[in-house]
């Protein structure tokens, strides 16, 4: 099956730009952050031992190989074909390290700065608000897609939702507004049940301080992978990662 019949397949569209949520016109940047961001949700180190979401990892691997690729890109935007026997789309490239080259770990330490500078700040605003329509209000879907975003600071992300929706910016969605009770029950159960997981695991292994315990989080929900990975630090490297971090785009495809 082909790049595109696969996007079709895996994401409901076969339009490159869709599949990474940017515009046609996006920059290099943009589509960089683009793929960075969409690539989080599936990346194997956040969700194990799921088919599904590994062979979306790739495909979005393939996408934003194409897409960072000049003449590629240019092939794509006139004919809307891609060249499936090109060195970029090869079978036996490792995609996990593809990503890994193109976005370097951070530290808990610039986890800390940039939630400081991210909550409460237009950036964030706009995240939630491109979330509720994402997930046409369901707040089980926005309160995990939203970065840094707790169980606690649901009231204010909600704040965030309730004033776009009385200034016109959004529509109301019914799941938003009579969502169900027992469903926010479930989701407060959810969350506290994480909480004390975290907490024992902390416990357990005779840590103290905060940054030990975002670490015992990290190791729990990466229980399954004997490779040292940081994938709850990665939710956070597609705003902050730098500019500058360096990686291959992918060799040019054959002509």
């Amino acid at each position: 099956m082909g790049l595109l019949e696969c996007c079709e397949g895996l994401f409901g569209t076969s339009n490159l730009y869709q599949v990474l949520g940017v515009e046609k016109e996006a920059s290099e940047a943009e589509i960089r952050r683009g793929y960075y961001k969409v690539s989080l949700q599936v990346h194997p180190d956040r969700v194990p031992d799921n088919e599904q979401a590994t062979e979306k990892f790739q495909v979005l691997g393939k996408v934003y190989a194409i897409l960072s690729d000049k003449e590629q890109r240019a092939v794509y935007d006139e004919q809307g074909i891609v060249d499936e026997e090109s060195d970029t789309l090869r079978q036996d490239r490792s995609w996990d390290e593809y990503w890994r080259l193109l976005f370097p770990k951070i530290t808990v330490d610039d986890i800390k700065a940039f939630e400081a500078k991210y909550k409460g700040s237009e950036e964030e605003a706009s995240d939630v608000r491109k979330s509720y329509m994402d997930h046409k209000g369901n707040m089980d879907r926005i309160m995990v897609s939203v970065l840094c975003c707790t169980y606690e600071e649901e009231p204010r992300i909600r704040e965030i939702i309730e004033k776009a929706i009385a200034a016109g910016e959004l529509p109301t969605f019914d799941a938003f507004t009579n969502e169900p009770e027992k469903k926010k029950a479930a989701r407060k159960r959810q969350a506290n049940r994480e909480k004390r997981e975290a907490e024992k695991m902390t416990k357990d292994m005779g840590l103290v301080d905060d940054e030990d315990s975002l670490k015992a989080l990290i190791q729990k929900r990466q229980k399954s992978h004997e490779q040292e990975t940081d994938s709850f630090l990665a939710d956070l490297e597609a705003k902050y990662c730098k500019k500058g971090g360096k990686g291959r785009a992918g060799k040019k495809g054959k002509k």
